[in-house]
């Protein structure tokens, strides 16, 4: 058993060290060497007086510290994954798992959801984006990670888990949800009014994305269309190169991204110029619309290409770098921030809808009429003129 944690230490740790060597830049005070003896000494000493010896898992020990350093961090969207919890992760990248469908963060400590996946078990009993899940299956959620939250909703097709919720308006319920084969299209499209406005909901921005958004945009005739509805509703968000890929099938030449980290300072992203006619764009926006929707549509209204329409996004507005090792481990870690292209933080704030829609509004029927009203319109054009009290 010692062998094994040894050999193990040998091949994660410094690779760790690198990472973290190279992100201080030479900006800050060196960590001393010596800094994790006692971390060394405590297994040491576990080995040698627990009474018990045959409890003792290196492997579990080692994976514990690790985790343990990065939850010190006290940031919901850092964690050390072990090589269980890197295959789950995995899996919630790809289109199809088994689960309830929804997506999770940690806001104040409590387990929240940012948003019930489209056409999921979990929307149909009723999660909402805001909902904190207090309990799953009468265990308190309190302290746990976003992988130990996953693993414990998620399950085999056609089980049952208990979702003890607390809605925004204070009422405590259980809701028991059926699992299901979750399947995911990233990409849906169709008319509106008559076929005259195309329409395009994006649901996950995925490796996928950007080639099915070309697909549905290749299957309209836009010189004939009066304008184009793209909906990010409820859409949690993925990988930043869809969405500044997204960003750039509307925007003409321009920045579509502001992004900082200690390792490259501000970065800037660009379109290479749109591919689409420069049609009256509505970009429909909720509670549940986070992250990589956001960049995409905050990039949009930033270049005037088009208004935003629902309800104020979530706002996440940090990005994580994905790290692994050799063993199948990883670490996942927020690596900097970003901002729209105007500088504006997103963040814990979120986008602010040009158009406010209530939850009992149609934002499809209002970005419907807002099009019509500025049927023969060419974006760019001052989106504060723009819009109608």
């Amino acid at each position: 058993m010692r062998t094994i944690l040894r050999r193990t230490l040998a091949v994660l740790v410094p690779t760790l060290l690198v990472v973290c060597a190279v992100s201080t830049g030479g900006s800050q005070q060196q960590t001393p060497a010596d800094l994790f003896d006692p971390v060394y000494q405590i297994y040491q000493y576990v080995e040698s007086y627990f009474y018990k010896p045959e409890l003792i898992d290196d492997q579990k020990a080692l994976y514990g510290a690790m985790k343990g350093v990065v939850e010190q961090l006290d940031d919901p969207y850092s964690e050390f994954l072990d090589p269980q919890d890197r295959q789950q992760f995995n899996e919630s990248l790809e289109g199809e798992f088994s689960g309830v469908g929804i997506e999770i963060s940690i806001e104040d400590n409590v387990l929240s959801v940012v948003t019930p996946l489209v056409g999921t078990p979990a929307e149909a009993a009723g999660i909402l984006a805001g909902d904190q899940i207090l309990a799953i299956d009468g265990e308190s959620t309190e302290g746990f990670t976003l992988t130990k939250a996953g693993v414990r909703i998620r399950g085999e097709t056609g089980t049952s888990v208990t979702l003890t919720i607390r809605h925004e308006d204070g009422t405590i319920v259980d809701i028991p949800i059926v699992r299901a084969t979750i399947t995911i299209e990233p990409v849906t499209s169709n008319t509106l009014a008559d076929g005259t406005i195309a329409y395009i909901r994006i649901l996950r921005f995925e490796s996928e994305t950007v080639a099915m958004l070309d697909e549905a945009l290749g299957s309209f005739d836009l010189e004939a269309m009066t304008g184009l509805i793209l909906d990010l509703r409820n859409d949690p968000g993925g990988l930043m190169t869809a969405a500044t890929s997204t960003a750039g099938r509307f925007v003409d030449e321009g920045i579509v991204l502001r992004t900082n980290d200690r390792l490259s300072g501000e970065k800037l992203y660009w379109s290479k110029g749109n591919r689409v006619p420069n049609l009256p764009l509505a970009v429909l926006i909720n509670r549940g619309s986070a992250s990589a929707s956001e960049i995409t549509a905050g990039a949009i209204r930033d270049n005037n290409m088009g208004i935003l329409i629902g309800q104020t996004s979530y706002g996440k507005g940090v990005f994580q770098q994905l790290i692994d090792f050799p063993d199948g481990s990883a670490l996942k870690i927020t690596a900097g921030e970003y901002l729209t292209p105007a500088g504006h933080v997103v963040n814990d704030v979120g986008l602010t809808p040009d158009i406010v829609v209530e939850d009992d509004g149609d934002p499809i029927a209002v970005a419907v009429q807002w099009i019509q009203d500025h049927a023969g319109t060419v974006m760019p054009i001052d989106l504060g003129a723009a819009v109608t009290p």
